[in-house]
């Protein structure tokens, strides 16, 4: 037997790699800082396991509808309403396991073999496997410092063709940390919606943002998808869970898909997710956003120190996309060397997409662990690079 021809067309995750380095590091006794994988280190905020616990011992772990819990998309509407003004039907609302099954139905519902989606370059490199999962061609669109490495109205025109049938962009973005302004993404709605397309918008970042507003594209373009995750700002990682939010035009087929690829999101952690919406847990989580906003800043600063440069503004999720150039030609080899050498785990550019020269820190440790690791990136700066590089 050999695999289907598609999954040659899937290339590795590296940051998968590169953890299992690190851990494989950590196991012979070194002590690894990890900036490499997109999680900080914060548990799950208490009242929102106490909720989790609370469903597994009143035994509320059978199958809820394919959509999720009612009581849950009503929480999740309310949200919409309360923090950013919008008014969402909850029926426009499907819970899924995690933002990636919420993209998968996004794209199982629109992508027929060979249609086109536009994606940007650099980009979170999941997404265009998964374009290539249904058949789909990923157009990469080279995008830099000029548009904060975002998709931009003028992208489409340039880029659209007969097959496209869609645009995927992330505002907070992953790897960059950029931010889409609100009128540019009312500007690609409206490129999209002329062409006959979806605009695709992923929010799994709101909430990490610094120094600007909370927003959603719901509040300037009402007929787009949204795909977000109670992973990044709610802080819940390993319990799978997401949301998208569909035209209604495209739920009912959305939810026929949800039901023959999963059946339903996983119970008990919806149970746990209703507690995330409540105001102390609100709380606890504005308190962690600003801790994360005083690393950004700790981080930058000492990055830019060495030599390193950030072409974009990082407003939002906690990564740093910074270029290496002056310091290397090869980021992938100077992750591999720091690693090594120091102990210390960061993001080539490799993987989200032509990127030699730039490297993802991950702010996801606290600011005195933040400083160890750049203590050991200036030493291996100092020991590994040509002299004549020294004093930049």
């Amino acid at each position: 037997m050999t695999p289907a021809s598609r999954l040659a067309e899937i290339a590795p995750f590296h940051v998968m790699r590169i953890l299992a380095d690190a851990q494989a590091l950590e196991a012979a006794g070194r002590d690894v800082i990890h900036l490499e994988v997109g999680e900080p280190d914060f548990p799950t905020p208490q009242p929102i396991v106490d909720a989790g616990i609370a469903a597994l011992a009143n035994h509320q772990t059978f199958y809820t509808g394919a959509c999720g819990l009612p009581q849950l998309r009503a929480a999740i509407a309310g949200f919409y309403a309360s923090r950013f003004g919008v008014s969402v039907d909850l029926r426009r609302i499907i819970v899924t396991p995690g933002a990636s099954g919420a993209l998968q139905l996004i794209l199982a519902l629109l992508v027929d073999r060979d249609d086109e989606v536009l994606l940007t370059d650099p980009g979170y490199p999941c997404n265009r496997h998964l374009v290539r999962l249904f058949e789909g061609k990923a157009v990469n669109v080279p995008v830099g410092p000029a548009s904060r490495y975002q998709l931009l109205a003028g992208d489409l025109a340039a880029h659209w063709s007969d097959r496209t049938v869609a645009a995927l962009v992330a505002s907070p973005a992953n790897p960059t940390g950029t931010v889409l302004e609100q009128a540019e993404i009312a500007a690609l709605a409206a490129a999209c919606r002329e062409r006959g397309g979806a605009l695709i918008v992923d929010e799994i970042y709101q909430g990490l943002v610094y120094g600007r507003p909370h927003e959603t594209a719901l509040a300037v373009a009402d007929d787009v998808f949204i795909v977000n995750s109670f992973s990044k700002f709610f802080q819940m990682t390993g319990w799978r869970l997401g949301w998208l939010v569909a035209p209604e035009w495209a739920v009912a087929g959305l939810e026929k898909l949800a039901q023959n690829l999963f059946l339903a999101p996983p119970t008990p952690a919806q149970h746990a997710a209703l507690a995330a919406f409540d105001a102390p847990t609100l709380a606890i989580l504005e308190a962690r956003r600003r801790e994360l906003e005083a690393r950004r800043d700790y981080l930058a600063r000492r990055l830019t120190a060495l030599g390193f440069k950030l072409n974009a503004p990082a407003e939002g999720a906690f990564y740093l996309w910074v270029d290496a150039a002056r310091l290397t030609a090869d980021a992938a080899a100077f992750a591999a060397g720091l690693l090594a050498a120091e102990a210390v785990a960061v993001t080539p550019g490799l993987d989200f997409g032509h990127a030699p020269t730039m490297l993802r820190f991950a702010y996801s440790q606290p600011i005195e662990r933040l400083g160890e690791a750049c203590d050991r990136l200036a030493r291996f700066c100092k020991s590994a690079l040509p002299q004549d590089k020294h004093a930049l």
